[in-house]
Formats: C-alpha cells, sequence, structure tokens
C-alpha cells in the first residue's frame, strides 16, 4: 500500500490533535429504572419499610372485581396502617383471581377456604365485602341526646 495514501487516510480519522483516540465512541446509555424523587422522600416522611417475598396482592372491589399486583413491592408503617403497593396493577374478574388464589389458600388450612367460599358467595348475592360491618352494633342514641341529659343531671344537683 502507498505510504502516503495511508498516511493522508489516518489524519483523516483523528478528530483531536496528537494523543487523542483515533474516533469518538458514542455509547447508548441504557435507561435505569429510577423511583422518582418525590416519591422516595414522601415514603421516607410516612416512615414506611419495604417487606420482602410478596409474590401477589389481590384487592377485592365493591362492583364484583379484583385488582391484582404480580411481584409487587410492599411497603408497610404498621404503626400508623399505612400501606404502599408499587407494580403495574391488572384488574381481573372474581372467577379469575379466585382459581389463581386456591393453590396458595389451600396451604394455609380449611377455614381459610371457608372463609373464601364466603366472601365469593357475599359477592355472588351482590352483598359484596364492603358490608363486613354487620358485627358493629346501631347506635342507640345521638352525641346531642347525651349531652342534653347531662345538663338535666346537673341541673338536678
Amino acid at each position: 500500500m502507498n505510504p502516503e495514501k495511508l498516511a493522508k487516510l489516518q489524519s483523516q480519522v483523528r478528530t483531536g490533535g496528537k494523543g487523542t483516540p483515533r474516533r469518538k465512541v458514542v455509547k447508548a446509555s441504557k435507561p435505569v429504572a429510577k423511583e422518582d424523587p418525590k416519591l422516595a422522600s414522601t415514603l421516607k416522611q410516612l416512615n414506611v419499610q419495604p417487606i420482602p417475598d410478596v409474590e401477589t396482592i389481590n384487592i377485592f372491589k365493591d362492583d364484583g372485581k379484583v385488582l391484582g399486583f404480580s411481584a409487587p413491592r410492599l411497603s408497610a408503617n404498621l404503626e400508623a396502617n399505612t400501606f404502599v403497593i408499587a407494580g403495574k396493577p391488572s384488574e381481573k374478574s372474581l372467577e379469575q383471581a379466585l382459581t389463581e388464589m386456591i393453590p396458595q389458600i389451600g396451604s394455609f388450612g380449611p377455614e381459610s377456604l371457608s372463609q373464601l367460599a364466603r366472601m365469593a358467595g357475599g359477592f355472588q348475592s351482590g352483598s359484596g365485602v364492603g358490608d363486613i360491618d354487620d358485627d358493629i352494633p346501631d347506635l342507640v342514641a345521638s352525641g346531642e341526646d347525651a349531652a342534653d341529659s347531662k345538663t338535666d343531671l346537673d341541673a338536678a344537683d
């Protein structure tokens, strides 16, 4: 090969002066899954701690649908009764969610299966899970009546 032609080609390749690399390689940076700084600061203020090894989370809605999270990041502050679920949700029907839950619940015992059957029966009858307050007794007297009766007792003294 002609040395003059080779020197000319080498001089065209160099982008800077003597001692610089011959070519600038532009490396494409991969996007890193980074948590939102505002969210991170809010979670820090709530004092939530991560709970590891949670496979699925199902949230039962009043309309009979189930909001399911697969491999979520769960954080909680049990003292403040605060839970944070991070992940991509998928909306399922009740039947789909129950068929996915039965293999997992079988390991907890028969009482879990009976509770699940009662929950499913409640959704089929239309009452839903939101009607749990059957155990709470009705309020007998209002606060105003109690305040009036207290003043009557004070007047009798």
